[in-house]
């Protein structure tokens, strides 16, 4: 690396003063790898500040809710490239009452409904190792304010929770939940007003 000149003024002692008081000498300086090494970091700094700072990692997206169709699916805008075209959502890892189960199917929609806040609500979609079901659903865990909706409607026992391989990133915290509505007798598992048969099996006598 070349050897650069910085002018530096040094006083002189009292015995070499002449005709001025000080006097500019050159004195060669090398710059180290440091100063590299600062202006590297200078630049990261300024591209990191450069970048949006609401950015979501790749498997979420924000979009708005059209509407609150039960207590497990939903409606939303913003997913394709046209912004006006409706998306089918469906909670992963929850199964809620289907809307004849009265008064549970009900019950669960109108708490998803308050939970989101209404219509032209957004909420973020976080997604797992399988985006869609087999009739072309979109599969996500929902997001609002930082609350995960998918665990609030287990642990109100308005959904119960139902682990579907190969999404399993928050079956523990699904699980929990369960555990605590069951404990508690929330909703379906109030033993004052049990609800019978799971979705499930309701759907399968119902069809």
């Amino acid at each position: 690396m070349r050897n650069k000149q910085f002018k530096i003024t040094v006083p002189l002692l009292k015995s070499q003063r002449r005709a001025a008081a000080t006097k500019e000498v050159l004195i060669p300086v090398r710059l180290g790898d440091w100063v590299r090494k600062i202006a590297i970091l200078a630049c990261l700094l300024l591209l990191v500040s450069c970048q949006g700072k609401n950015q979501l990692p790749n498997n979420q997206t924000e979009v708005k809710v059209a509407r609150v169709v039960s207590g497990q699916s939903l409606e939303v805008l913003g997913m394709a490239e046209q912004p006006n075209l409706i998306s089918q959502v469906r909670l992963v890892g929850i199964d809620a009452p289907d809307l004849r189960q009265r008064p549970w199917g009900e019950e669960a929609k109108e708490q998803l409904e308050n939970l989101i806040g209404g219509a032209e609500q957004s909420v973020t979609l976080e997604f797992d190792l399988e985006a869609k079901d087999k009739i072309g659903r979109t599969l996500a865990y929902v997001w609002k304010n930082k609350v995960l909706l998918n665990e609030e409607l287990v642990k109100q026992g308005n959904a119960m929770f139902i682990g579907r391989s190969p999404n399993h990133k928050y079956d523990q915290r699904l699980e929990r939940a369960q555990q605590w509505a069951r404990l508690m007798g929330q909703g379906i598992w109030n033993p004052e007003k049990p609800m019978r048969l799971t979705p499930a099996e309701f759907r399968r006598q119902n069809l």
